[in-house]
């Protein structure tokens, strides 16, 4: 029935059921794709994001099967980021999310990229400026100012992730947002904007009102 309604009409735990083609003694594929996704709140993106290691563990999820499901998600989100048209401008904060998602979304640490645009919002670059550990990394506030007078940037947006899931600004990003707007004052440059992106979602300190 599905071959003639297409893959859209199947259900997630089919769809797995599908990809490691056989289940256990007790349980059929689509039992076993279901008790699986059940354990992970019915969340396919926390299913992609999960170890080979605890995959395996569940009966039937050899490590051949487990490759299976895991790189099949990861072309599924590949394909729903690079299909989408990246914006050559930024209007809002959703389109700084879909330019450095598919940069950030799933790191197991931190990093700290900057967007230079020019006097029409228009993306000149992106530039990762550090990487970090699972809960920090370590800012230059002097090489993001060298970068913009390089790239003859207007204005800039920080963007970095929190790979905890917290999309909560935490002290340290309120300080160095605010160092950051004041030093790129003196070069007559504006900070549109500072993302925090955790996972599929992201907040925008342009949004909450956090950039004066």
């Amino acid at each position: 029935m599905w071959v003639k309604h297409g893959f859209s009409s199947l259900s997630n735990a089919e769809l797995i059921a599908i990809l490691i083609g056989s289940g256990n003694r007790t349980e059929s594929a689509v039992e076993l794709s279901r008790r699986m996704l059940s354990d992970f709140k019915n969340d396919l993106d926390l299913v992609g994001k999960a170890s080979v290691d605890v995959l395996t563990k569940y009966n039937g999820m050899g490590e051949a099967k487990t490759i299976n499901v895991l790189a099949a998600l990861e072309l599924g989100k590949r394909r729903q980021l690079l299909g989408k048209m990246k914006p050559n401008k930024i209007n809002c904060s959703q389109d700084v999310f879909t330019i450095m998602a598919i940069d950030l979304d799933q790191l197991d640490h931190e990093e700290f990229w900057v967007v230079f645009l020019d006097r029409a919002n228009n993306v000149i670059n992106k530039a990762r400026i550090s990487m970090g550990g699972v809960s920090g990394t370590v800012i230059d506030v002097r090489i993001i100012l060298k970068l913009a007078i390089e790239k003859l940037a207007s204005s800039l947006i920080l963007v970095h992730n929190h790979p905890s899931g917290n999309l909560s600004p935490s002290d340290a990003d309120l300080t160095i947002t605010k160092k950051m707007i004041e030093a790129a004052k003196l070069v007559d440059i504006k900070v549109l904007d500072h993302l925090i992106i955790a996972g599929s979602k992201f907040t925008s300190f342009a949004d909450e009102g956090l950039i004066p």
